[in-house]
């Protein structure tokens, strides 16, 4: 295959001692901005485009994803002044909009529409937030799947959008003060230039209604010389402003204000970054927390905030057989509703304040429980459940009588009958035993081409969920794997800090041993692995394909980060030095290093066919370490697979991206893994 020219510069620099090579640092450059890379960018496209077009197989895997994403998807209900607000997505709409009811069960009209702010689909409805009386509805526009925010302010009853206009906003939560005068989010100070703007000096402003931007009240101000990042909410409530502080270690920083006090001076009650916080909610001034702090599988404590010197103390400890799953527990009613995961699959409690165990909560089979919806003093609570072969259904809880009606559920095109799903476990390279999903139609018995997927990092766990681009590829006789290896939040914080800064290489091997386990239990043929993993997850895939070329077939590195030595100097990668380690300190540098996907290309070895995807507006793990990546694969001795680049264009990290885009994208890199696995692929009609 004959690649673009990529012209290499002498660029060198010396580290510790070591000279290290950067040929391709001029890809770098800003694509808008530079010629030269728009030009190879597109040089790229025209390659890899009509190979992906004319593989075997590729409309029918756009025929079978479409199909499995033409189903209505609802998220939980919010209510607020007896108005019900809540994300939907018809299934092939390119975003969701926001609907509003009157009662839990009344009709639904339109609120927001973002299908009609673009032609090509590409501004998305981001964060939104609903008055407490549901009169107004604070929402965030994202554009061409930036990171960055504008948020605009809608009457919910007239539709009419208000004058206020805030920009900036970046990793920010939207949040409404009690008497609807104003909401609270976080930005940054306009940057000279948007795309490679960097994470300093985040913080949380207060918005007044009616008033222009530059009156924006600072509520909590950045830490000078330290990438921080804030995220503020407002209790239940009404009474308390919570400001969750996080350096991206796994753990927060919490303070609180008391919106109800005359001096409304903030309070810090968590001043350490390193443990896990969050509010379950609050019942007057007391507070009730999920936390690892003490408790690496999570623990329930609370404070009272009247107490002349406030103090944590237990209120559910730690278990030894089970993980506090955060994204399901809430305080709701007058019940701590917590959801633990056993073997990354969910189980649902609930307990008296006191602490005492007052019964479980069916779900409808092994899953994952989330995204609960509700508050303390409502009997009322709402939580989306899914799986790997379960879409995702949304539960009404009575939260007395301890019991779950459905209130949304999806009809989708496959007989759900005919997959299955097989939990297996397997030994790592150090014998730590790690979960590993197998997803597959029941008639597929013997080997058969499969697709590998992991993350690994930040603490973020991979649970059940449904994805209708992996039912695609079950659907077409391939076999689905997602591996739950270190570094994620499986089980609890000792599980994420095996997998990170110098324990990183545990990730990469967690990872080939699942391959491995597959081959050798019989489940993948030993030419039939392909890999995929996207931002972190993309890290992974390059990681590995290093380190053990010979054991896939394909691999499918995603939106990565791909230049372990650089990736501190691009917008939001100085916050990820606490997971990954700093390139700048002796020690640290030499292990990232050791497995740099762009540092560690072995010349001489047959390589699996790779597609690298990237999008040209990513301004989270900017594409230059896919461009560079990418240039250094095909400069590279490493046999005659293709090593491919597909760049999308007005297309950012992944939030955000149209429903049309996504079907396009997974339709080519499927058709590209089931082509070098041997997947025979049904042909379009």
């Amino acid at each position: 295959m004959t690649y673009p020219e990529t012209p290499q510069g002498d660029v060198a620099e010396m580290h510790f001692g070591i000279m290290v090579a950067d040929p391709f640092r001029w890809l770098e450059n800003d694509p808008r901005q530079d010629a030269e890379v728009a030009d190879w960018i597109e040089a790229q496209n025209a390659v890899s485009a009509p190979y992906l077009q004319d593989l075997a197989g590729r409309d029918a895997f756009h025929r079978r994803l479409t199909a499995m994403f033409d189903h209505e998807t609802l998220l939980p209900p919010v209510e607020r002044g007896g108005l019900y607000f809540f994300n939907r997505n018809g299934g092939l709409d390119n975003q969701s909009q926001l609907m509003v009811r009157e009662g839990a069960d009344g009709p639904s009209r339109v609120l927001i529409d973002p299908n009609t702010w673009s032609d090509d689909g590409t501004v998305a409805l981001a964060e939104w937030a609903a008055s407490a009386d549901g009169a107004f509805v604070a929402f965030a526009m994202q554009d061409g799947g930036s990171d960055w925010r504008t948020i605009r302010v809608m009457n919910t009853s007239t539709g009419e959008m208000l004058e206020d206009e805030v920009e900036w906003a970046r990793f920010t939560a939207i949040d409404w003060h009690p008497d609807g005068s104003g909401f609270y989010y976080s930005r940054f100070p306009e940057p000279e230039a948007d795309f490679n703007a960097s994470v300093e000096n985040h913080a949380v402003h207060f918005h007044r209604i009616g008033t222009s931007q530059s009156e924006d009240l600072l509520v909590h101000a950045p830490t000078p010389g330290r990438p921080l990042l804030h995220t503020a909410v407002v209790t239940p409530d009404g009474r308390y402003l919570m400001v969750y502080t996080t350096a991206l270690t796994g753990g927060v920083a919490v303070t609180v204000t008391d919106l109800e006090a005359e001096d409304a001076a903030p309070r810090t009650i968590v001043d350490s970054y390193d443990d896990m916080w969050l509010l379950l909610g609050s019942i007057g001034t007391e507070m009730f927390f999920a936390t690892q702090n003490g408790a690496p599988r999570g623990r329930v404590v609370k404070i009272d905030l009247s107490d002349e010197q406030p103090e944590f103390s237990d209120v559910i400890p730690e278990r030894s057989d089970a993980v506090l799953w955060q994204g399901g527990s809430a305080l709701v009613g007058d019940r701590l509703l917590l959801s633990y995961t056993v073997d990354v699959q969910s189980q649902v409690e609930l307990y008296r304040l006191d602490g005492t165990l007052d019964g479980t909560v069916p779900l409808p089979g092994p899953g994952t429980m989330g995204a609960v919806k509700g508050r303390p003093g409502d009997n009322e609570a709402f939580f989306a459940f899914t799986s790997y072969d379960a879409p995702m259904t949304i539960l009404r809880l009575d939260v007395a009588a301890k019991e779950t009606t459905v209130w949304a559920e999806p009809e989708i095109a496959i007989d759900l009958d005919m997959i299955r799903v097989e939990p297996h476990f397997y030994t790592s390279e150090d014998g730590t035993r790690v979960p590993l999903f197998v997803v597959r139609r029941n008639d597929i018995e013997g080997p058969a081409p499969t697709m590998l997927h992991a993350y690994g990092g930040f603490g973020i766990s991979m649970v059940p969920h449904f994805s209708p681009a992996a039912m695609a590829w079950v659907a077409e006789g391939g076999v689905y794997g997602l591996a739950n290896i270190r570094g994620g939040g499986e089980y609890g914080q000792a599980w994420h800090h095996a997998g990170r800064r110098a324990n990183k290489q545990n990730v990469f091997d967690d990872f080939i041993a699942a391959g491995e386990y597959l081959i050798d239990s019989g489940i993948t043929p030993s030419d039939g692995l392909a890999i995929h993993g996207e931002s972190n997850g993309g890290l992974l895939v390059g990681a590995v394909v290093n380190q053990r070329p010979d054991l896939f077939a394909a691999a499918l590195p995603g939106i990565g980060v791909l230049d372990m030595l650089r990736f501190d100097r691009f917008t939001s990668g100085a916050t990820w030095v606490e997971e990954f380690g700093s390139p700048s300190v002796e020690e640290e540098f030499q292990t990232l290093l050791s497995y740099s996907p762009l540092h560690t290309i072995r010349e001489g070895v047959r390589y699996p066919a790779i597609l690298v995807t990237t999008a040209d507006t990513d301004n989270r793990v900017v594409p230059a370490h896919s461009f560079k990546y990418a240039a250094a694969l095909q400069a590279a001795d490493i046999g005659d697979r293709p090593h491919l680049l597909r760049v999308e264009t007005r297309a950012g990290h992944g939030a955000g991206k149209p429903t049309a885009m996504v079907i396009d994208e997974f339709a080519d890199m499927w058709a590209f893994a089931a082509h070098w696995t041997g997947l025979e692929v049904t042909e379009a009609d």
